[in-house]
């Protein structure tokens, strides 16, 4: 049987976790990006932000006042047995956290202004469930911050455009966006399916560490070039320039319908905020 309560407390510890401690691929990657800026200034808004994370993670401090909007995916195999359990525990684990870690009450009604001060509301929290082959279950969680979702978008591109066009609008929407959604950024891509799908692939793309490539090498290739070309724009840290516009760009995909060429960008900021958490057959969480 599962522990309801060993539940819930890890699911407030992974949403304290996921806006108090950056993942060390993204530290790493801020790190290495230092050695490689030649100006100054860039080095400096780049320690800046280490720095910034290690007095967060020293007194216990969220990294960015933006605790974001929570975001769930859930993976869970077909003889998963806690399913109900474990969707059902999120909801109160989120408006407990927002009162103990605290998390900022960042979700408005859209028509009233009105905010519950729970960080939930009409159809949160925002959950995807996957399944697939096998007996555990994977949480995912993402606190997706308000700046850099401003600059995510969406283009419905014909299939003769393809992926030269898709090259194109991701550059121009980085150069617009400057540093708005504060850069360095990680770019979540989704590419196929229906307008609806490819945007979840994207957010789902964010999910993946930055230091593991797309499995697919010619995607994986692609990652690489389209990381490349951003940082060639310029914007830099805090956008104040540079060559580390971006952290990472990962790509997600699915088939398309032959008339269409859907294609999401989803932006995250530097602050590339993720946890997860397993959960076996048994019970025991992980």
């Amino acid at each position: 049987m599962i522990d309801t309560e060993a539940l819930a407390d890890r699911l407030v510890k992974g949403l304290r976790d996921g806006v108090i401690e950056l993942p060390e691929d993204v530290k790493h990657r801020l790190e290495e990006a230092i050695d490689q800026e030649s100006d100054e200034l860039a080095k400096t808004q780049l320690r800046t932000i280490l720095e910034n994370v290690d007095v967060a993670h020293d007194g216990c401090a969220a990294m960015c006042q933006d605790t974001g909007m929570q975001i769930f995916f859930i993976k869970a195999g077909y003889d998963f047995p806690y399913l109900k359990e474990v969707h059902s525990a999120i909801a109160p684990a989120i408006a407990r956290a927002t009162k103990e870690v605290p998390l900022r009450p960042n979700t408005v009604d859209p028509f009233t202004g009105e905010n519950p001060k729970n960080n939930l509301g009409h159809n949160l929290p925002a959950i995807t469930v996957e399944l697939e082959e096998g007996d555990g279950c994977d949480v995912y969680i993402m606190p997706k911050g308000g700046g850099s979702e401003n600059m995510s978008a969406l283009w419905m591109l014909t299939p003769a455009e393809g992926f030269k066009a898709m090259k194109r609008k991701v550059l121009e929407q980085v150069q617009f966006a400057a540093g708005k959604p504060c850069p360095p950024i990680v770019l979540g891509i989704g590419i196929g399916g229906g307008a609806d799908i490819s945007i979840k692939l994207a957010k789902k793309a964010l999910l993946r560490p930055l230091d593991q490539p797309n499995p697919n090498p010619e995607v994986a290739a692609m990652e690489a070039e389209l990381l490349e070309a951003v940082n060639e724009i310029g914007v830099g840290p805090a956008g104040l320039g540079g060559v580390t516009t971006a952290l990472g760009v990962q790509i997600e995909y699915t088939n398309r319908h032959p008339a269409t060429f859907p294609t999401a960008l989803v932006v995250q900021c530097w602050c590339d905020r993720r946890q997860k958490i397993h959960i076996s057959k048994d019970g025991e969480v992980i």
